[in-house]
């Protein structure tokens, strides 16, 4: 009988379990951890952080120098409960029931209560003014003294149109990124997750004002909430005001979060010192202040060094080896085309027509050159995709999608902010993993501000600092164990060595759900950062051999020279001594009678000591003339080591061949087919006229 009630209970809980789907909104509120929003201090950093990238492609997007302003406003509960209209509520000071922020005594674990005896409770009445201080701060230190943030970030990009407001920051997983091309982000989070951390930390909405490049004569101000469980936008204000003049473009998006500044504050100043490096054409100023204490308060601003901003990044299609049976699946639905073979040539790169019949002749029977791509089943799309993965003659991805900063730039960033003593950049050719394509530029630099002892490594993906987990990523990895830096005349243990990787690619392979570090088992990423490191260091070698080759023969010079006035004084004084001997000589030889002759070789010695002799009666020859006389030998000496080392390296320039190269005003001639058009001049080859021949 007991058996037949369990069986029944247990059947009837199996009944009482519901099944349940939640929004794209309500996952990542519950799993925020996913898109960095690990804790308030992490939230806090991560909020600035989206929100200035989106400026930032706001920016690039319409081929802007962005000039970003970041103000962070903290405040302590009771002043946003002003803010928020809640005065009435505050439990900081004032409490009418103090207990219930008081902990339990050790005796009170199960909450019950003893009658006081008199004696307490006059020793009680006695320290009211004490217990009433001590309470009163044990209620403001109680949660480590919550903060909360006002951050707006403002912009000069493309701005957004009225209408698109609410989709565009109200819907999780909604953008415009999606696509084979480089971005800095794909998964439409971002701003989003922003209002949510807003949504369940103090629960107010986020606002808006904006004026896009289409329409500047309004300027659209929006306060915006979201419906978590729905995941579509709640809109409690949009209105347009007038632009006057047009004077403003861009985007000012302002937020209320709860945070912790002292916890991230190295890691946001640390985030925006490495975003200037990565991003020298742009402008950055950040305002911080605390509205309990001004004395706090500070303002950073990293101004523009370079006014060449990298070329935008292009979608391009998939390439065969990146693709997969879904991915296939969506590009025949989505399909134009009316054979396969268009499909293989057109929907995706890196197939000739060629190639193409090839393959569709290799998959056998139930394929045909003229075929509908609708026309394919489940199994068909089965063996497509592993006969794409397996062919090798396909074209490499096409490296010319992306938009790595540049050496001038990464240079020029790293001079900025850095300020090293002698600095070193590479980028490797362009490369693919899996199919997706990636470029790999680096830089090395000795010395700099605030550089510490040892190898330190910046990494960057997508022009995105990378902050955390670096120990485990690729870039580390390869600056640590795969360099000898001993053989580049680099020490890495006290040299100050700042190693600054940074990859671009259509598909960045992040390793964990933070996407802070990549892994380094993609072999292709490995090798290429390898690469680039290692020119960086041959570079710095030829300029650290010279420059230590330089310090040497001045270490040499400054020893030589200091023992100058010693040796000069010995000399001095062993020459007075020979004068004296030669006077004591003559003295001794006219008292006595003549010496045989002596020979030539004592003959033409004592002419050179007679000659010495005089001039040292005449002062021609003194201790200052002699010093004088070593100074400019050790000058020289120094100069014709130098001289030598100058026609090595001459002599190994000249070991290369050289063409000579002309410039010209572009108003001496007509643009040619063969012109060829940088990204900081215009170069042609032009063959000298006798005009210019007399110029």
């Amino acid at each position: 009988m007991a058996k037949t009630k369990k069986d029944s209970s247990s059947k009837t809980a199996a009944r009482q379990e519901v099944q349940v789907s939640k929004s794209a909104a309500e996952f990542f509120a519950e799993n925020q951890a996913i898109a960095g929003f690990d804790n308030v201090g992490k939230s806090l950093y991560t909020t600035i952080r989206e929100l200035v990238e989106n400026a930032l492609d706001a920016c690039e997007s319409v081929n802007t120098l962005p000039d970003i302003i970041i103000h962070i406003e903290e405040m302590n509960q009771m002043q946003f409960n002003q803010l928020r209209g809640l005065q009435g509520l505050g439990v900081v000071v004032g409490a009418t029931d103090e207990g219930l922020f008081q902990k339990r005594g050790g005796g009170g674990g199960n909450g019950t209560t003893t009658a006081a005896s008199p004696s307490v409770v006059a020793a009680t009445t006695t320290t009211t003014t004490t217990t009433n201080t001590a309470t009163t701060k044990k209620i403001k230190n109680s949660k480590n003294e919550e903060a909360y943030f006002k951050v707006s970030v403002r912009d000069n990009g493309c701005g957004m149109t009225h209408h698109a407001i609410p989709n565009l920051l109200g819907r999780v997983l909604s953008g415009s990124k999606y696509g084979v091309r480089q971005t800095r982000g794909k998964f439409g989070l971002g701003a989003k997750m922003a209002l949510i951390w807003s949504k369940k930390s103090t629960g107010v909405p986020i606002k808006i004002r904006t004026s896009h490049i289409s329409s500047l004569d309004h300027v659209t101000t929006c306060v915006l909430d979201i419906d978590i469980y729905k995941n579509t936008p709640k809109v409690l204000q949009h209105d347009q005001e007038q632009n006057v003049n047009h004077s403003w473009r861009g985007t000012e998006l302002e937020v209320i979060i709860a945070g912790s500044w002292n916890s991230y504050k190295a890691r946001i100043l640390q985030y925006l010192q490495q975003l200037a490096i990565i991003t020298p054409y742009a402008k950055f100023e950040m305002q911080y202040t605390n509205l309990s204490n001004h004395k706090r308060d500070m303002t950073i601003r990293y101004d523009r060094r370079s006014e060449q901003m990298p070329p935008p990044a292009r979608e391009v299609k998939h390439h065969p080896s990146s693709v997969n049976n879904l991915l296939v699946q969506q590009l025949l639905d989505k399909s134009t085309c009316s054979t396969l073979l268009k499909f293989l040539c057109e929907d995706l790169s890196g197939i000739s027509p060629s190639i193409a019949k090839r393959i569709i002749k290799e998959l056998g029977s139930g394929f045909d050159d003229n075929m509908k791509p609708l026309d394919l089943d489940d199994k068909q799309i089965t063996k497509l995709v592993q006969m794409l993965r397996s062919v090798e003659l396909f074209k490499a991805p096409d490296g010319s999608c992306l938009s790595p900063l540049g050496e001038y730039n990464l240079n020029l960033g790293i001079l900025k902010v850095i300020e090293p003593d002698i600095v070193a950049t590479s980028r490797d050719k362009p490369s693919a993993y899996e199919g997706h394509p990636f470029i790999v530029e680096a830089a090395v630099a000795l010395g700099g501000k605030h550089a510490k002892e040892g190898i330190n490594v910046i990494r960057y993906a997508n022009r995105i600092p990378l902050l955390f987990e670096g120990g485990a990523d690729v870039s580390t990895r390869v600056a640590h164990s795969k360099i000898k830096w001993s053989s580049y005349k680099i020490d890495q243990k006290k040299d100050r060595i700042s190693v600054f990787v940074s990859i671009v690619s259509t598909k960045i392979p992040f390793k964990g759900t933070g996407k802070e570090y990549i892994g380094d088992d993609m072999t292709e990423i490995q090798t290429s950062v390898k690469r680039a490191l290692q020119n960086c260091c041959q570079q710095l070698r030829s300029q650290l051999t010279k420059r230590n080759a330089l310090r040497d023969a001045h270490q040499r010079k400054s020893r030589l020279v200091k023992y100058v006035p010693d040796v000069s004084k010995s000399i001095f004084g062993i020459l007075n001594e020979m004068r004296k001997r030669k006077m004591e000589e003559s003295e001794e030889s006219i008292s006595t009678t003549a010496a045989p002759p002596s020979q030539k070789r004592q003959r033409i010695r004592e002419v050179e000591h007679d000659t010495i002799i005089s001039k040292l009666d005449n002062q021609i020859i003194t201790q200052n003339t002699i010093q004088s006389c070593l100074e400019e030998a050790i000058e020289s000496q120094n100069a014709s080591m130098n001289g030598k080392e100058l026609q090595q390296n001459k002599d190994s320039d000249k070991s290369k061949e050289r063409l000579p190269t002309f410039l010209i005003p572009i108003t001496r001639f007509n643009l040619a087919p063969d012109t060829y058009h940088g990204m900081l001049f215009m170069f042609k080859p032009l063959a000298l006229d006798n005009t210019d021949k007399g110029s």
